[in-house]
């Protein structure tokens, strides 16, 4: 990577924040990120509450212009799961790709991968990314995104070449 790009983690759960539970997936983001060179800027666990998470992701990129967000948790079927509701109010543009390539890649190891309900895309020029909330579906999730991120975030900053090509 030519340049280091600047990244949040936000953990959603409520027993995390109310620090019941350890945040295991939050930390797995960052070792996975800081691993491919990326700079963890800002890290929080938040609780499952619609309007919190989609202030933090509002405040992350714009105040603070991270390149990338990824959260964890909030997901799933859960009434309380709203993470993917917040994502797709502050969002200018979807990124399904991203959303589907976890998906289709978890699918290979639990049919209960279909039941992830997040979702990606463009808020300015940061990149927001939903993962589930187990630590095991984070890594696994992040792997299949990983080898495109670079690529992603240097497109959407306005330093990247054309989409087609490879390095």
């Amino acid at each position: 990577m030519d340049y280091e790009f600047r990244a949040g983690i936000i953990t959603v759960s409520d027993k995390g924040s109310r620090g019941e539970r350890v945040d295991k997936s939050g930390e797995a983001i960052r070792e996975l990120l800081t691993a491919e060179g990326f700079r963890i800027e800002k890290q929080a666990v938040l609780p499952d509450e619609l309007e919190t998470i989609k202030d933090a992701l509002i405040a992350w990129s714009d105040l603070d212009r991270l390149d990338l967000i990824v959260t964890t948790g909030g997901t799933g079927f859960s009434p309380r799961d709203v993470t993917p509701e917040a994502t797709a109010r502050v969002i200018e543009k979807a990124a399904p790709g991203l959303s589907e390539a976890m998906r289709w890649e978890g699918l290979k190891k639990t049919p209960h991968a279909m039941l992830s309900r997040g979702v990606s895309g463009i808020r300015g020029r940061t990149l927001i990314v939903n993962l589930p909330g187990s630590e095991k579906a984070v890594r696994e999730s992040l792997a299949a995104i990983l080898p495109a991120l670079p690529h992603a975030l240097e497109v959407l900053a306005g330093r990247g070449g054309e989409c087609g090509s490879q390095k």
